[in-house]
């Protein structure tokens, strides 16, 4: 069967098959984010375009290339969100979550979208979880958020990844590195790709970044950020490294890590799996230390990171983890004759409303068909009722795996099953 209608280029279906793997995944996202005292937070899936343009930076991928951005009826520009972090931060200052004081601790899970060529764990609509700590610039925070993701990533059972962590320090620093980086890229500028000529001039740092393997190349001899930080940058890195070792989480130290986005200060970093190419980043993040001044709230030091469901998958599959469990029935009624058939739904909502996830298939009558339905179930137990269980007011209970059954009447199923 062939339908009118095609998937859009680079988007897919969650399929029933699959989808108690994605929902396993989540749960343990979010459940591992409240082990660490992060609260759940939901967003628009759109907001204002300028909010991802001031906050991502004119020069980011994200706004020149990749926003999916559309104009409402009263004229006003709205962008599909690229990412979270500038909804969470757009958020947290409309709705005054820094009045309640301290550091607040938030998640988020949901769907972003980016116009960019679809290739393995890539997609134009993508599943990304995350979470962002405002209000503290202590060290312990930053570890403290890379430490849930390595937790998260251990609870899942994957042990193929990496945590590499950079300084990309403040902006006194940043710009005395860009001018070091413009220097050092400058006379080369005619063998750069035609986006990294651009960022040269206006975001220098992001030819790092540049995924060309011409740029690459000439990327490698490039200035490092580390031998340019100041006192309090050093500082900051070396007490993050210091509170990384006292939550167990090995990482290493790579200078070449710049993040994407313009809102990033001091601690820079990321979660890699070698093992799936050149979409190779399980997670990634930073502090951003300016961005809630930028959207409109008062100075506050923020951090957090994100990543995608889809790699995840794709990484517990490169380890052969098993990943949630199907949804089956506990138990398939199967109903002989016109007479049971008229009170299976009555013993279905019992057993619903005691907590026993039952089936039911009214277009099957004899009972091979409906014990051969019970199989391709995979249902623990069968539940047999006909014209004889009728009249003396029980049921058959047939545990599927041991072959056994028992007569019980309706009451006592429940304390008859075996979960």
């Amino acid at each position: 069967m062939s339908s009118k209608y095609n998937l859009p280029r680079g988007t897919y279906d969650i399929l029933p098959d699959v989808s108690h793997k994605w929902e396993y995944i989540i749960n343990l996202f979010k459940d591992t984010a409240k082990l660490f005292n992060f609260k759940e937070i939901v967003t628009p899936i759109f907001e204002e375009a300028d909010l991802f343009e001031r906050s991502s930076g004119e020069t980011s991928d994200i706004v020149q290339k990749e926003m999916y951005k559309f104009y409402d009826r009263k004229g006003r520009e709205f962008a599909l969100r690229p990412e979270g972090t500038a909804p969470v931060v757009r958020s947290f200052v409309e709705n005054n979550l820094n009045a309640q004081g301290g550091i607040q601790k938030l998640f988020y899970v949901g769907p972003m979208f980016r116009y960019d060529r679809p290739q393995k764990g890539r997609y134009r609509q993508f599943y990304q979880y995350g979470v962002e700590a405002i209000g503290s610039n202590n060290p312990f925070v930053d570890a403290e958020v890379i430490a849930l993701f390595y937790t998260f990533a251990r609870k899942l059972g994957l042990t193929d990844f990496e945590v590499e962590i950079n300084s990309v320090g403040n902006d006194d620093v940043s710009k005395i590195y860009d001018e070091a980086l413009i220097k050092y890229f400058l006379p080369h500028k005619e063998e750069l790709c035609g986006d990294c000529q651009e960022r040269l001039e206006k975001k220098p740092r992001r030819l790092l970044d540049c995924k060309v393997k011409n740029c690459q190349a000439l990327g490698k001899e490039a200035p490092i950020m580390l031998d340019y930080l100041d006192e309090e940058c050093s500082t900051h890195f070396e007490q993050v490294k210091r509170y990384l070792d006292q939550f167990q989480v090995p990482y290493n130290v790579n200078p070449r890590i710049v993040r994407g986005l313009d809102y990033y200060t001091h601690t820079a970093f990321e979660f890699l799996n070698n093992k799936l190419g050149a979409q190779n980043a399980i997670g990634a993040g930073g502090r951003y230390n300016g961005l809630v001044e930028q959207i409109g709230g008062k100075p506050l030091p923020g951090v957090g990171f994100a990543g995608g469901f889809e790699r995840l998958l794709l990484s517990m599959e490169a380890e052969n983890l098993f990943s949630g469990d199907e949804v089956i029935p506990q138990v398939y009624v199967a109903a002989i004759g016109e007479k049971a058939q008229d009170h299976v739904a009555g013993i279905i909502n019992f057993l619903r409303m005691n907590n026993i996830s039952a089936e039911y298939d009214p277009d099957k009558t004899s009972l091979k068909a409906q014990m051969k339905a019970a199989d391709k179930f995979k249902a623990k137990y069968a539940l047999i009722i006909g014209d004889d269980e009728l009249i003396r007011g029980v049921v058959t209970l047939k545990n599927l795996q041991e072959r056994s059954q028992v007569d019980v009447t309706l009451q006592e199923i429940p304390s008859q099953i075996k979960l």
